[in-house]
Formats: structure tokens, sequence, C-alpha cells
């Protein structure tokens, strides 16, 4: 497994990207890496779209020529989060923001060059470590005795880890496939099980990290607010479920409960902790 980072492939600078893949020569593309800056998407949308569509269509045409398998990750944010149910993979994408425009840019790429290829859509992604809502939430904790949290935006926590183990899965089993033959590239939806709102998944990070034993001990007042009470240069979608039929149906499976994988994720943070 060869990894690199921003400063080994900058998927800024396209001009290195084919020779770079030309290099490495490999059998599986993995692109975890995109233009993630929401709000200042909208003021660098040409950026966004360089490293989040541009980029992505080089390593799907180096893919094709090299016969790769390319695993792509893309987001809810290509729907405008109107619809009433859970978004399946055959909704019509409608950004309704710069950086939900980039992802679709992407995906579209994808798909023009015709490489074998799985995209993966997911959402509400976090981890112990780095910047994301649930390291934000235990900082602000520390800071604050008071919380406003917009509840009227539905989505499902979904846990990094989860999404690496699941990947590893599907990579497993789509080479199976092309071994035999019987490959059919197409988009996929992996998140959590189970919905929340922003207030529901702060309440129950605060709720996890009082019963850890870990130095996350304050406790503040959550305010639920509405969307327009927190406004942002970026339009989020109040709706940002997706359906994981399909992904259950091709490959088996199916990830956890957000607020059980919430619970594993802090459990695991607190170990290192008390461990460091």
């Amino acid at each position: 497994m060869i990894a690199l980072d921003r400063k080994a492939c900058d998927l800024s600078r396209r001009d290195d990207l084919s020779a770079l893949i030309r290099q490495v020569q490999p059998d599986i593309l993995i692109n975890a890496a995109a233009y993630t800056a929401v709000d200042q998407a909208e003021e660098q949308e040409e950026l966004a779209t360089l490293v989040n569509g541009t980029a992505v269509g080089i390593l799907a045409a180096e893919a094709r020529t090299h016969g790769a398998l390319l695993i792509h990750y893309s987001t809810e944010y290509v729907f405008d989060g109107t619809k009433a149910s859970p978004y399946t993979e055959a909704d019509p994408p409608n950004p309704i923001n710069a950086y939900g425009r980039s992802k679709l840019a992407g995906e579209r790429a994808v798909s023009r060059f015709a490489c074998d290829y799985l995209i993966l859509r997911t959402s509400w992604v976090y981890a112990a470590h780095g910047h994301n809502f649930l390291t934000t939430i235990l900082r602000l904790a520390e800071e604050r005795d008071e919380l406003s949290i917009v509840a009227d935006q539905i989505g499902a926590p979904t846990w990094a880890r989860d999404i690496a183990d699941a990947t590893a899965s599907i990579i497993q089993h789509g080479c199976h496939e092309r071994d035999q033959g019987r490959f059919v590239s197409g988009i996929f939806n992996i998140t959590a099980g189970g919905s929340t709102s922003w207030h529901g998944f702060a309440e129950a990070i605060l709720d996890l990290a009082m019963s850890e034993q870990s130095r996350h001990r304050n406790r503040p007042k959550l305010c639920p607010i509405k969307s327009s009470e927190y406004p942002r240069p970026a339009a989020r979608p109040q709706n940002s479920r997706l359906s994981g039929d399909r992904l259950r149906e091709r490959f088996g499976i199916s990830l956890p409960y957000w607020r059980d994988a919430l619970a594993r994720c802090m459990q695991a943070a607190a170990k290192v902790e008390r461990n460091s």
C-alpha cells in the first residue's frame, strides 16, 4: 500500500497527477482527499472544483488507462435536502452550495471516463481526532457554559473508522467481482444507521463524555436553534439522510447505528487518553 499526503500528491496541481499515477501503477486507486471547507468554497469555487472535480477526472482517466479500480468518496451535499425521506442513489442531484457542485462535478467526471469505479456517498463524518463536529463539541464544552446547536437539519453521523472498515470489505468484494468478470461500476450510499439532528448529535456526545472517565466533564446547556438563527455563507441541506439499501443488496454491508458507533469511537479515544 502506498499512502500519499498532500505534499506528495496535491490534487490542486493537476499536471503532476498523471505522472505520479503512471509511476505508481496502482491496481486500486482510493481518493480519500477533497476540498471540504464548505463555507470557504463559496468564495473559492474554482479551487474547490479543481480539487473535487477536475483532479478526480484525471484520476479516473488514469485508472481507466491502467485498468485500476477507482474508489471515490462523495457527499450528500449533491442533493438539495428538500426530500422528506432518505435519498437514494437514483435521486437526481441538485446541490445548493459551491462545495456540493464541486463534488457533483467529480462524480460526473468519474462516470464520464468510464473506468471501473465505486463512488461512495457519505455524510456527517467524524473521528476522535482532526477538525470535525465531535472534536469541536468536546472543545467548546470545556470553554463555554451554553451552546446553541442547529436542530432542524437531519442526518446520520458516521464514524470515519466504520467507513474505512466498510470500504475494505467493498474493495475485497469488488475485486472478486472483477476477477469473475461481473463487476459493474456504480454509486453507493455509505452512512451509519438511524438519524438525528446536529442538536441530537451534540447531546449524545456530551452524554457519553460525561460517562467516560476523561477530561471532558463540563456539561454546558444545549439550546436548539433553527438554521435561520445560525446563518452561514453556504446553505446546508435540511435532510441529509441517505438510504443504504443498495449497499446492503450488492455488498451485504450495513454500517452500525450512529449512536452505537459514537460510543465505540469515544470509548476508544478515552482508552488512548488514559494510557497516554
